[in-house]
């Protein structure tokens, strides 16, 4: 099983930056798609960005393009969300995803994912 954690949540305001991180354990996620996803409230949750095994597939919700990076580190079992020049639509809780399934692509669906994060408030004012 694995668990992951999120941290680095806040309330900011438009233009800040913020960096979230997503912790691994219980079993390694080297060989695993990642993926953040996020929910505002009244909302499906999207999905954000993907990443896969070796950081050479990388996807992006249209809307964060430009501005959210994307990161893994494995050897640390980490995941990150690099968040610049926020926008107050970008308010919502964010979750860190782990498919246990190995593919070159990952997926942007929510559906796919086996483990979950318990998210983490992010707060944009204007």
């Amino acid at each position: 099983q694995v668990q992951l954690v999120e941290a680095g949540g806040g309330l900011v305001h438009t233009g800040d930056s913020l960096r979230l991180s997503c912790a691994a354990s219980g079993h390694t996620i080297a060989d695993y798609p990642l993926a953040w996803f996020r929910q505002a409230p009244q909302k499906e949750r999207e999905f954000v960005a993907t990443i896969n095994w070796d950081s050479s597939r990388i996807n992006y919700v249209n809307s964060v393009k430009g501005r959210f990076t994307i990161s893994r580190d494995n050897a640390k079992e980490m995941m990150y969300l690099q968040m610049n020049n926020l926008k107050p639509e970008d308010t919502a809780v964010y979750f860190c995803a782990a498919e246990a399934t190995w593919r070159s692509e990952p997926e942007t669906s929510r559906w796919p994912y086996d483990y979950w994060g318990q998210g983490t408030q992010v707060t944009v004012s204007s």
